[in-house]
């Protein structure tokens, strides 16, 4: 070495230093460098995408929003995107932590859009399907100049250095970003050998993000089916009837016929326990949610009606002082009352408003969709008969898969936003008490404190308190034993003329013994379903329905049939000697009217007078017999004392009567009047009797 000259020592030396630098450029064959411009390519564009929808919900929306113009909907025209706008960052914050991975880049490329598949997929299938919906309101706004110009001018004040001239620029990018995913990854894979070990893992990735693509068509195709009948809904009478022809007319024919078998059982039904599961918890949370505006409704009315009583407007004719009673009361009914129904109003009835109105999309979806079950049901018998169906037949079968589909991916959600909501809104309702009676409380105190026993020690104090209650507790016992016990409310409710008839219809057809009587209002929430009154009397034809669920049952109402709860249904039992409701009867035409068991007065003058007592004096027209021991039995013609002419609920149709020592309910429609006393200075009616002859 020591004898080498300079040259060659250089010559010796100089690979040694120089050659890993020629390497990676003499030996980066064309194919990875088209693969490392594939992987650029994705990373800057995914960049320049994220960029981009920053600027859109930043600065545009939010100098749209600032604008306060009512006109323009926001929700409808940037719907779903921040979503996007999430899952996007999470996608480049992941491809910028692969930029100096050199042999583990692809593999860690593949794996992140693998994990983030379907966090993309419900993302982006939200914003693809209200993505025609945002540009029909866009267009909607570029007829209208002064929307327009809103619009350029935030465009003009937020992004000018994109050249943008419509709002379009922006929404249209995650439409078109989703569907370049497939494609970027593919040419990476084109580029990759298939002995490289991420080959694999690359492949799949791509087919991911194919599938993810597939997803949201299929499901902007089963959004559309669903918008097209809910659209459906909004046509008025008259474009309802125009849509009539003979092929509607027929198809609906079939449709009533087919359901008809499956009542019959003559045909089996398609069933499908995971769309019943969900159709049964939605209709439930419906019920629920139409319940609970029902009472609220009620809440607020009597509400009202507290605040229209002002007592501190009156003189109270009580002893004592009543300074800070009228004092208390006055700030009651003028600022806190008002102000929990203002906040009641807002907080609780309002949502539940809302929540009832979205409720009608899924319900008119679902009425919907057994429609098109008894469609395919047909058709499917159809083509297994002939094996095969026409063009119009088949879209018509994946018109119901599309919305079977969607409603079965959509209704778990659903029920779950819906649950939620009740929930929210029904914690309101509790901290709006809540506050209520601490204000009141609190007002009470400061009122309380004025008051004269305020003097008093706790323990005389307490005491006075508790003597007070017990006495109010004794009398109330007192009053609750003789109300329920003395005069309890007729079971069974009486029947007007048209109910009796129908009775008498359904004994013949059915037997006596499958009557049942409605005890409150029925209101049919599913197909099949009957909306009955409290009153009414059905049959019974089967204890269970086609599910075989026994709380509800199928029940003939003398016209429909259909199912009913079956806890809102109580034996009925027939009166043997039941007559139809008569005509109340007068003095003058008693005699021309015959009826049977009739009772004739004898005429006679009966001028009105004045009863100074709540008991009047009545006859029974008909014979009654008593089916509980709340009733009690008459004969025609028996007079009877009416106590009330009214049940404890206030109903007229029963009166409680005293006859023969014995108090009890008759229906009202079976008593008649009897000519009342003559007042002072008459005579009194003369009753002639044939002379007895020797």
């Amino acid at each position: 070495m020591a004898n080498d000259s300079p040259e060659e020592v250089l010559e010796e030396e100089a690979p040694e230093t120089e050659d890993p630098v020629y390497e990676d450029v003499q030996w980066l064959d064309k194919e990875e460098q088209k693969r490392r411009l594939a992987v650029d390519e994705l990373i800057n564009t995914e960049t320049s995408y994220v960029h981009n929808l920053q600027l859109c919900i930043s600065d545009i929306h939010n100098h749209l929003q600032k604008k306060q113009l009512p006109e323009i909907d926001l929700e409808g025209l940037f719907s779903g995107i921040d979503d996007v706008l999430s899952v996007s960052r999470r996608v480049l914050k992941g491809l910028e932590a692969t930029v100096n991975q050199e042999h583990e880049q692809l593999l860690n490329i593949s794996t992140l859009f693998q994990e983030l598949k379907e966090e993309m997929e419900n993302a982006y299938k939200i914003y693809c399907a209200n993505y025609d919906q945002a540009l029909l309101l866009l267009e909607m706004y570029r007829k209208s100049p002064r929307l327009k110009k809103e619009i350029l001018d935030t465009l003009t004040a937020t992004v000018p250095h994109t050249g943008a001239s419509d709002l379009s620029f922006f929404l249209v990018m995650p439409v078109q970003r989703v569907t370049k995913y497939p494609l970027l990854l593919q040419k990476i894979l084109e580029n990759t050998p298939e002995s490289d070990s991420a080959y694999r893992a690359l492949h799949a990735a791509a087919n991911a993000m194919v599938d993810v693509n597939a997803n949201i068509n299929e499901y902007k195709a089963q959004k559309e089916v669903a918008d097209k009948y809910n659209k459906a809904g909004y046509l008025t009478l008259r474009e309802r009837l125009a849509r009539l022809n003979t092929h509607s007319i027929a198809k609906k024919t079939t449709r009533l016929s087919r359901l008809f078998m499956h009542g019959a059982g003559i045909v089996s039904k398609t069933e499908d326990k995971e769309f019943d599961e969900l159709e049964e918890k939605f209709q439930w949370l419906a019920s629920c949610v139409a319940a609970l505006k029902e009472n609220v409704e009620a809440f607020l009315s009597n509400t009202e009606v507290f605040l229209s009583a002002k007592p501190h407007e009156n003189e109270l004719e009580i002893g004592g002082t009543t300074q800070q009673y009228c004092h208390l009361s006055r700030k009651l009914h003028s600022a806190v009352f008002p102000e929990f129904k203002k906040r009641l109003e807002h907080l609780v009835y309002l949502p539940l408003c809302n929540l009832a109105e979205t409720l009608k999309g899924p319900q008119k979806l679902i009425r919907k969709r057994l429609d098109k079950l008894l469609d395919y049901e047909e058709l499917e018998e159809k083509r297994s008969e002939t094996g095969s169906v026409s063009y119009e037949e088949k879209a018509a079968m994946d018109t119901y898969l599309a919305i079977n589909s969607l409603l079965i991916s959509e209704l778990p959600v659903f029920n779950q936003v819906t649950l939620q909501w009740l929930g929210h809104i029904l914690r309101s309702f509790v901290v709006l008490q809540q506050d209520l009676a601490k204000e009141v409380l609190q007002e009470a105190e400061g009122e309380m404190a004025q008051l004269p026993h305020r003097y008093l020690p706790a323990a005389e104090f307490w005491k006075m308190v508790k003597d007070t209650l017990s006495q109010a507790e004794d009398q109330l016992r007192s009053f609750h034993n003789k109300f329920e016990t003395d005069t309890p409310s007729p079971v069974v409710q009486p029947l007007n003329p048209a109910e009796e008839r129908k009775v008498l219809s359904l004994v013949n057809k059915h037997g006596p013994d499958k009557l049942y009587q409605v005890t409150s209002n029925i209101s049919g929430s599913k197909d099949m379903d009957l909306t009955l009154q409290r009153g009414q009397v059905v049959a019974l034809l089967h204890g269970m329905d086609t599910k075989g669920k026994t709380n509800r049952w199928l029940v003939d109402s003398g016209g429909p049939r259909g199912y009913v709860s079956a806890e809102k249904l109580q034996p009925y039992r027939l009166v043997q000697q039941q007559q139809p409701r008569m005509q109340m009867l007068t003095p003058n035409d008693g005699a021309q009217k015959t009826h049977p068991s009739s009772f004739s007065l004898p005429p006679g003058p009966s001028p009105a007078v004045p009863i100074s007592t709540s008991a009047f004096q009545v006859v029974a027209a008909y014979a009654f017999a008593a089916r509980s021991n709340h009733e009690v039995s008459l004969w025609a013609g028996q007079p009877v004392t009416v106590l009330e002419p009214h049940d404890k609920k206030g109903s007229k149709e029963w009166s409680l009567v005293e006859v023969n020592g014995q108090k009890g309910y008759v229906p009202s429609s079976y008593l008649v009047m009897m000519p009342t006393p003559g007042p002072p200075r008459w005579s009194s009616p003369t009753w002639t009797f044939p002379t007895q002859q020797t």
